[in-house]
């Protein structure tokens, strides 16, 4: 199959966001020299080089934002810049230092934009001539553009306008409906915002969702269809250290492995509490292992509660068999649900090609939950209750048939709706099928 060449706007390959993830599993194969990505700086954080080495930074050039806020950036130069293996060690230098002023930024001036409705308009990304003689040297057939904010979708927009290829737009969650939900001015933005993404959508020739369910619910919001294709997983690469026995060690291990914000917060401290009750006068106590980037302030106040840092993804599958149980939370809050209802977490297939057992603590009106319980891949507790989560937990140590039942059941459906090989597939039959359409009607005009 004659691959054509993609220029990706928005998200870089990296192996710590969802969107990297699935960006990096679904153009797995692609021939280096054709794909390359335009993106910020800020998002330069573990890349994943075995795809796509080539990106363009979006920089001073590029990167505007208003007077006074300009004086609190810093500088980022544009251009090309080739990605090699040290870069995916460690984010560059603009990113490194943490300074006190850096935190006062980010944990007061930014909030404070966002609750008064400035951060949608006190910056903007627009097409530069270096940005644009590159694309012109580049030469694109295709443009794949993930976005999520006011600024990124006007300039997905932009470039589709000044390539004039087809482009494919892919939602990861259903940020259009969290992004503007407080505030003294969230009807203006949410109208504003609500109608450039109906038109980047109108724009766009292929729509695409992270899940049946966005998609089932995006053609009755807007009226378009979505074609869905969500995180694919290397069924041999999970297998290596698929898990296949449900003995359970002397302290058996849940562990929950990702990332701490949105919609995932309140449920995490939940297991804690959790598993202090499954534990008062266990002879063979619980640890609930979180694996995540920084230490939650709550973990302090639980015995039961270890940190581990993050390792590298070529580890997941060996840490995922390790442990006995791995959990998959969402929080119960109204602003929540909005944010993860339609989503397919990339850690999803995953956790149920690893062969360990999995925990599902969770609002029952989510796609994921739903598809949990239908399926029967995991332990599915959807009331917001401590003691029911911890009689689940409870089960599962009591029970190795269900444990075993409960992982099967997940390997079987991570096999036939995850698996790399026929998703990618899937997926390189649409680009080709979009750009040969393209080349069709240019040559009969």
């Amino acid at each position: 199959m004659h691959l054509p060449r993609v220029l990706i706007v928005g998200q870089p390959f990296n192996n710590n966001s969802g969107g990297g993830i699935t960006q990096a599993n679904l153009f797995g194969g692609w021939e280096k020299d054709k794909i390359a990505v335009v993106s910020t700086v800020h998002m330069f954080n573990n890349l994943n080089t075995t795809i796509c080495d080539t990106y363009y930074i979006l920089g001073d050039k590029e990167y505007k934002w208003i007077f006074p806020f300009n004086l609190l950036q810093r500088k980022v130069a544009s251009g090309l810049r080739k990605i090699d293996d040290q870069d995916t060690k460690q984010p560059p230098p603009v990113k490194a230092q943490t300074t006190l002023r850096g935190r006062i930024v980010d944990r007061y001036f930014y909030p404070f934009l966002e609750y008064i409705g400035l951060i949608h308009c006190v910056s903007k990304i627009s097409l530069s001539k270096s940005l644009c003689e590159w694309i012109d040297a580049y030469r694109p057939d295709l443009i794949y553009a993930q976005a999520s904010t006011l600024e990124t979708v006007s300039f997905c927009k932009q470039v589709k306008a000044y390539v004039k290829k087809p482009m494919i737009y892919h939602v990861m969650d259903d940020w259009p409906s969290t992004i503007s939900q407080r505030g003294p001015f969230k009807k203006y933005w949410h109208k504003k915002i609500d109608a450039e993404f109906r038109t980047l959508l109108s724009k766009a020739d292929v729509l695409m969702s992270i899940s049946h369910a966005m998609a089932k619910e995006y053609r009755r919001r807007y009226g378009m269809d979505f074609i869905t294709f969500h995180n694919p997983i290397e069924i041999d690469f999970w297998k290596s250290h698929q898990r296949s026995s449900y003995e359970l060690g002397q302290a058996p291990v849940i562990l929950y492995a990702g990332r701490i914000g949105t919609g995932i917060e309140e449920t995490l401290e939940s297991m804690a509490k959790a598993v202090e009750k499954v534990n008062e006068g266990s002879g063979s106590p619980v640890q609930f292992v979180l694996q995540t980037k920084d230490r939650p302030s709550w973990m302090e106040k639980y015995t039961c509660v270890k940190h581990h840092s993050m390792v590298a993804y070529k580890d997941l599958p060996r840490v995922f068999a390790q442990a006995d149980f791995l959990y998959l939370p969402y929080d119960f809050s109204e602003e929540s649900i909005r944010f993860i209802k339609y989503s397919m977490p990339t850690k999803a297939p995953e956790f149920m090609i690893s062969g360990t057992p999995v925990i599902m603590f969770g609002p029952e009106e989510t796609a994921l939950v739903q598809d949990a319980i239908q399926n029967k891949w995991a332990k599915v507790v959807t009331e917001n209750n401590i003691q029911l989560l911890a009689d689940a937990v409870k089960e599962l140590l009591g029970d190795p048939f269900l444990r075993r039942q409960t992982a099967q059941n997940a390997i079987k459906l991570a096999e036939t709706n995850f698996n790399s090989v026929k998703i990618r597939s899937d997926f390189r039959n649409i680009i080709s099928s979009i750009t040969e359409n393209k080349q069709r009607l240019a040559n009969a005009r």
